[in-house]
């Protein structure tokens, strides 16, 4: 292994624990904030902490044509932006009404989906794929459906955002290779904060007052989780392999149980343990190539 994907592969990481440890600091936050207002605060703090690496980098590559770079990136920025709005949007809302360990759990499925989703853009699936599906099915089943076969509200929210986060997923795969990463991630959170603060004025209450309560998880959400781990997955994934990409970043919902259980004492049942195991085999299992 070269010493690129290495590094590659040690930021992803880093990556899945900041975001993993996000879900508590996400949970507390929307004790104070409704979910729009947080997204849209940490999201402008995102953006704005790219800013001196920009003006960094466009001097030190003065050759470059940086005017036509930061246009080129604008509309796959927006696009970017937008499904990480609606990614976040519902996990943010969801997490309102579930545990950070299930939403961390119940979030990664994305990484299940990816391939699935790639069937409609003529890619092959194999059967390693599809034993993950199965799994993360059944893992599913045990975490979040009911005795009388209803799923709760907040997990339901995250299940439809992990379709956010895959088409998310593809997309910035896709847009890594053709425009600068740095750019794209300051449109992107823009984009996202922009909708997120529009919506918090239609539909919520601004205070200062609840900002400045929940500052602490603002600030982790925004320079961490925002600005630093979205920053490091866009640079990462230029030189990890995306196979294993995805193995890594699914240990996110290994740092989000973690976290929920030592920071905010969350427990599950037995049969939610055992859900979260058979989701976290599905993702890994997913991932396998199998030689034919």
């Amino acid at each position: 292994m070269d010493n690129k994907r290495l590094r590659a592969n040690f930021l992803l990481l880093l990556t899945a624990s900041i975001w993993g440890f996000a879900f508590t600091a996400q949970r507390v936050g929307s004790q104070y904030v409704g979910a729009f207002t947080f997204n849209g605060v940490r999201f402008a703090l995102g953006s704005i902490s790219l800013i001196p690496l920009i003006i960094y980098f466009n001097k030190k590559n003065k050759s470059n044509n940086t005017k036509q770079s930061a246009k080129n990136t604008i509309l796959p920025g927006i696009l970017v932006g937008t499904l990480l709005f609606s990614g976040s949007t519902l996990q943010q809302i969801g997490l309102i009404y579930t545990t950070a360990g299930k939403a961390s759990f119940l979030t990664g499925l994305y990484i299940v989906l990816v391939p699935v989703i790639g069937i409609f853009m003529k890619h092959k699936i194999g059967k390693s794929a599809w034993a993950g599906v199965f799994l993360a099915v059944i893992g599913l089943y045990l975490l979040s459906i009911n005795e009388n076969f209803t799923i709760a509200f907040g997990d339901m929210l995250q299940i439809i955002g992990a379709f956010f986060w895959a088409f998310h997923i593809l997309t910035i795969d896709y847009f890594t290779k053709k425009v600068d990463s740095l750019k794209l991630s300051f449109v992107q959170f823009a984009t996202c904060s922009i909708l997120s603060l529009i919506c918090a004025l239609i539909f919520e209450k601004i205070t200062v007052s609840g900002i400045v309560s929940a500052g602490v998880p603002i600030l982790y959400g925004g320079l961490l989780s925002v600005g630093v781990a979205y920053t490091l997955q866009v640079v990462a994934q230029k030189y990890a392999k995306p196979s294993t990409a995805a193995i890594i970043l699914s240990m996110e919902s290994v740092f989000g149980a973690v976290g929920g259980a030592v920071i905010l004492g969350e427990t599950m049942s037995t049969r939610g343990y055992i859900g979260c195991i058979f989701i976290l085999a599905g993702i890994l299992v997913s991932q396998i190539t199998v030689k034919s």
